[in-house]
């Protein structure tokens, strides 16, 4: 009885006006997935790809310590980025450098600013992005430094130089302002660590003698997972489950091809023969320069680029090869196939020629000079940080292994135990 006399209240109360609810954004569900799912593939590129590619490229008996030093070098800087990266990246600061407002990852949000994914999905792929970065940096100078020399240059290279150079383009800073277009990376990672693996390789010196790479089957299965993993960086930079990510792994693909064939087209007419790294090396120079352009160019566009890219850092690689002793090639595919990427972007994102075009007002020639400003400004800022954190680091410890070290190599056996020396 009470509840058919409560009847009437409930409807009057329905009645009553009510204050307008406004809709909360929700996060999409396959944007999300998709996004997890491309961190996993850069960190599938990062570690097992990039730590395979280096080992297959050192020295026998120095092999085994580039994997360990990659490992090293990958959690240290989770751990930074998640720390302070991050903030000083993203978060809302000057046009120089981010704030400290995601310290920590505090106050990160529901949504991440005009996406329809969560911020935290948002860092996991950022920080799988950094980790490529850095995991870069060993291999350049695979055999001869010393483990925790590295890491502390890694540490410190992602808060002085890394950090600043995504905000820069990526983060609202004033390269952005000023134009500077890089869709996945070819400016921000592959430019920027492949001028600082050069600075690197500089500062620490050329290896005592003369060694080659002892496996190239570990080379070839590296640049495989590379290729797979790739598409996670040009898929995720799409921010979602569209067609553009489908358009940008379409594209990364078709210039790996390109790449490949003509990095070996490059090594028949030099060398009369293709050697056993060529293809991986080809195709990993084209999905560099890609990264610059992969939603914004056409098939055909794509394709043009992975082999332009892909024939001079092949060529650059036959006139510098013995002056740069680079062990991976760090700066001859990542600085010069970003840089090559980073130029073809403006005639290749023309309608004319298959892409989207350029935003309203912006003419071929703005796009130029901002292209070439920002590949002066992080080259720049990378040769010359990097060369700063090098000396002083050298300073309070010295980054070489010694002679000895080196010639027997850094994977030390000990009576027959599988004990190995990674100072």
């Amino acid at each position: 009885m009470r509840h058919l006399l409560a009847l009437p209240l409930f409807s009057a109360l329905l009645l009553l006006p009510r204050p307008a609810m406004a809709q909360v954004a929700v996060a999409d569900s396959g944007d999300t997935a998709w996004m997890i799912l491309c961190g996993l593939l850069v960190l599938l590129a990062a570690l097992p790809g990039l730590m395979l590619r280096h080992a297959g490229l050192t020295h026998a008996r120095s092999g085994l310590s580039v994997i360990v030093q990659g490992f090293v070098v990958a959690a240290g800087i989770s751990l930074l980025w998640a720390t302070i990266g991050y903030s000083l990246a993203y978060a809302p600061g000057s046009s120089w450098l981010g704030g400290g407002a995601n310290i920590l990852l505090a106050d990160l949000g529901a949504l991440r600013d005009g996406l329809t994914i969560p911020e935290s999905a948002f860092v996991l792929f950022q920080m799988t992005l950094a980790i490529f970065a850095a995991c870069l940096l060993p291999g350049a100078v695979a055999g001869r430094v010393k483990m925790g020399w590295m890491t502390a240059f890694a540490l410190l290279w992602l808060l002085l130089v890394y950090a600043p150079v995504v905000h820069w383009v990526w983060g609202g800073g004033w390269l952005a302002h000023m134009g500077v277009l890089d869709f996945a990376g070819a400016l921000v990672v592959h430019l920027c660590a492949g001028f600082s693996a050069l600075a690197l390789t500089l500062v620490v010196g050329k290896r005592r003698a003369a060694a080659s790479g002892h496996a190239p089957l570990l080379g070839l299965a590296g640049g495989a997972l590379l290729w797979i993993g790739w598409m996670g960086i040009v898929g995720g930079w799409a921010l979602g489950a569209t067609d553009e990510a489908a358009t940008a792994i379409l594209n990364a693909h078709f210039a790996a091809c390109a790449g490949a064939c003509g990095w070996m087209a490059v090594e028949r007419i030099d060398g009369g023969r293709v050697t056993a790294a060529g293809p991986a090396s080809g195709a990993l120079a084209g999905l560099v320069a890609i990264s610059a352009s992969a939603a914004v160019v056409g098939p055909g566009g794509a394709m043009v680029i992975g082999l332009v890219a892909a024939m001079l850092c092949r060529i650059g690689k036959a006139l510098l090869g013995t002056r740069i002793d680079d062990a991976a090639d760090i700066f001859l595919i990542h600085g010069l196939g970003g840089l090559t990427g980073m130029l073809l972007l403006m005639p290749f994102a023309l309608p004319a020629l298959g892409g989207v075009g350029f935003a309203a007002g912006v003419s071929l020639g703005g796009a130029f000079v901002a292209q070439i400003a920002g590949i002066a400004a992080v080259a720049l800022w990378a040769m010359m940080g990097s060369a700063i954190i090098a000396l002083i680091l050298s300073v309070a410890m010295p980054p070489r292994i010694s002679a000895r070290e080196e010639a027997e190599g850094l994977d030390l056996m000990q009576h027959g135990q599988q004990s190995w020396d990674f100072r």
